[in-house]
């Protein structure tokens, strides 16, 4: 199973936000474990970045936190076609609507997120992170 791993939920297990981070590192560990293709989009790690190196308040706790995630979940890439097509999705966030497109292009199974009403409209069947773990029998 492939998936497609939203911003929150990584940001959940990273910087351990009560009360999301136990599944959300399940997720993540289960991805590791070869139990799911776990992924996330470039642009998805530019903001990840961003909010790690504000919470952390450190550049370099942000840059390993960074490089561990790039480790276990493969990197997505963002194309100027998937920028384009995403406009034609019926979501209102541009932002979630280039997750959605990219998932669509790289054939996820789902989208884990816990913020499911942002992809309405979404190609791909989106999932909560306790309902990814079930479906991976966790």
């Amino acid at each position: 199973m492939k998936l497609l791993i939203d911003t929150n939920v990584i940001l959940d297990a990273c910087l351990s936000r009560a009360p999301w981070h136990e599944s959300a590192e399940q997720v993540i560990l289960a991805c590791a474990a070869e139990k799911a293709v776990g992924c996330v989009t470039a642009s998805s790690v530019t903001d990840i970045y961003y909010v790690l190196r504000k919470e952390l308040r450190s550049a370099e706790q942000a840059k390993q936190a960074v490089l561990k995630i790039i480790t276990l979940l493969d990197v997505l890439d963002v194309t100027g076609t998937d920028c384009e097509r995403a406009f034609d999705l019926p979501m209102p966030d541009y932002g979630d609507a280039l997750m959605a497109y990219c998932a669509k292009r790289h054939r996820a199974d789902c989208i884990v997120t816990r913020n499911p009403k942002h992809f309405e409209g979404s190609p791909v069947k989106i999932v909560s992170p306790e309902d990814a773990l079930k479906q991976l029998s966790l």
